[in-house]
C-alpha cells in the first residue's frame, strides 16, 4: 500500500476526534473532544501549556563553573558531525573541531558562541525525572540449545512502518507502526502474542541468550553485546519495535504490592523475577512493548544512538525529541544514585527511547559492563536541563 493510498485513511484516524461524546442529559452535560467543533456549547479554553524551552542566564546554571568540559568535548564533537549540515550549527561545530580539550576554552566557547534555555514542563514546572541507562553483556549463543533458550529476534517481514512526517509535517517524529489484516492496517502483534512459535518471529532469531530477564532489560536499554562460547563478543543494537507503548515493570509490581517504590530498581525487579519464576511471564507481559535488534560491527566505542553517533559514558544522555532537539548541548543538574551528591555536567542530547517521554526527562548513559549497570538500575532523581544553542537559533516555539 503506498503512502498516497494511506494518506485519507490516517488523516481519518488523526481527526476523527472532533466528535461529541455519547449522547448526555441536557447540552450542558455533553463533553465536546475537539473544542473546534461548531456544535460544541461554549466553554473557557485551557490555559496554554509552558514554552518547552524558555530564554535563561549562564548563572542560572547549577554548577556550570565546576564541571570538568574536556570530558565533553569528544561526545561534542560526535554529536557536530550530524549538527553541521545544519546552518545554524555550521559555524560552531567548525569552530568546536580546532578547540583544545582544555577547560577554560570550552567554557569560553559555549558562552561566546551559545545561548542556554532552560527546558520547562507543559504545567511550567523545572524538574522531572533523570534515570539511567547501560550497555549490558550476556551470555549467548548464535544457535539454540541449553542453556540458550531464549531468542533475540530480527525485525519481522510483516512489520509495517509510516513516517507520519512525509503525510503530516507537523507529526515529525511520529511513526505508525502496525501490520496488514486483508486491506486493513491494524495493530502489530503485543509482547504477549509474540511467542516463539508466531509465525512472524520464524527465521528472525540473530542469537539465543540464557537468561530471560537480561533478554528483557536488553531490549529496554536499546543495546548490547553478546559473549559467544568461544568468548567472541558481538553487538546488536535497536532496530525497530512493535509500535505498543513502553509499560514499566516495576510500576507493575509496586502498583499489585510485590515490591516497595524504592526496591523497584532494576536489581530489585530481577530478584524478584527469580524468586518468582512461575509468574515470569506474567511481569513480562505487563509491558506490551517489544524490541527488534540488527548485529552492529563493534567500533571499539559505545553504541550509536538515535543521532547515528557513538555514545559517551557520562556524557550522553536520551531525550525526548519533542522538546529537547537531538544533537545538542544540555546540561543537566541531577544527583547520583540513591543520593543527594550533585551530578552536574554537559552533556550531549544523542538519543531517544520509548520510556523518555516529557520536557523535563533524561535517561543518563553509564557506559558498558556490570559497574554501569549498577549505576544505572539504580537511578531515578529528579534534575533539572538546559538546552544550549548557537546564540543566532531562537526557533518560533521557544521563548524568548
Amino acid at each position: 500500500m503506498s503512502m498516497r493510498q494511506l494518506a485519507p485513511v490516517l488523516g481519518a484516524l488523526l481527526f476523527a476526534g472532533c466528535a461529541l461524546q455519547p449522547p448526555a442529559a441536557t447540552q450542558a452535560d455533553a463533553a465536546c473532544v475537539c473544542p473546534a467543533c461548531p456544535v460544541c456549547p461554549a466553554v473557557a479554553p485551557p490555559p496554554p501549556p509552558a514554552k518547552p524551552l524558555q530564554a535563561a542566564r549562564w548563572e542560572e546554571l547549577k554548577g556550570w563553573r565546576d564541571d570538568d568540559f574536556a570530558e565533553a568535548h569528544g561526545a561534542l564533537l560526535e554529536s557536530c558531525r550530524v549538527l553541521v549540515r545544519q546552518p545554524a550549527w555550521r559555524a560552531a561545530c567548525e569552530e568546536a573541531q580546532s578547540l583544545p580539550a582544555r577547560d577554560a576554552a570550552l567554557r569560553a566557547f559555549f558562552e561566546s558562541r551559545f545561548r542556554p534555555w532552560r527546558v520547562v514542563n507543559p504545567d511550567g514546572s523545572r524538574e522531572g525525572l533523570v534515570t539511567g541507562y547501560y550497555e549490558p553483556l550476556l551470555k549467548g549463543s548464535r544457535e539454540p540449545g541449553k542453556p540458550f533458550g531464549h531468542a533475540l529476534y530480527g525485525v519481522p517481514d510483516d512489520l509495517l512502518v509510516v513516517d507520519l512526517g512525509e503525510l503530516y509535517p507537523e507529526l515529525k517524529n511520529f511513526r505508525l507502526r502496525g501490520r496488514l489484516d486483508g486491506r486493513r492496517i491494524v495493530p502489530y502483534w503485543s509482547r504477549a502474542e509474540l511467542t516463539p512459535q508466531s509465525p512472524a518471529l520464524a527465521g528472525k532469531a540473530l542469537y539465543w541468550v540464557a537468561d530471560p530477564v537480561e533478554l528483557f532489560f536488553l531490549q529496554v536499554q536499546g543495546s548490547g553485546r553478546v559473549e559467544l562460547p568461544d568468548g567472541r563478543r558481538v553487538r546488536v543494537g535497536y532496530a525497530e519495535q512493535n509500535g505498543h507503548p513502553y509499560r514499566s515493570i516495576g510500576r507493575w509490581l509496586v502498583e499489585r504490592g510485590e515490591l516497595k517504590l524504592e526496591q523497584a530498581s532494576m536489581q530489585g525487579i530481577q530478584a524478584w523475577a527469580r524468586a518468582n519464576p512461575q509468574r515470569l511471564h506474567e511481569l513480562l507481559n505487563a509491558n506490551p512493548s517489544f524490541v527488534f535488534f540488527r548485529e552492529l560491527p563493534d567500533n571499539g566505542g559505545g553504541p550509536p544512538g538515535a543521532l547515528g553517533v557513538p555514545l559517551t559514558p557520562g556524557r550522553s544522555i536520551a531525550v525526548d525529541p519533542r522538546a529537547v532537539p537531538l544533537g545538542a548541548p544540555v546540561f543537566l543538574a541531577t544527583t547520583l544514585p540513591l543520593s543527594e551528591q550533585p551530578l552536574t555536567r554537559l552533556v550531549m542530547a544523542q538519543d531517544t527511547g520509548g520510556a523518555i517521554k516529557g520536557a523535563v526527562r533524561a535517561d543518563f548513559f553509564w557506559g558498558f559492563g556490570n559497574e554501569a549497570g549498577a549505576q544505572a538500575g539504580r537511578m531515578r532523581q529528579r534534575g533539572e536541563m538546559w538546552v544550549l544553542l548557537p546564540s543566532a537559533l531562537v526557533p518560533n516555539n521557544f521563548s524568548k
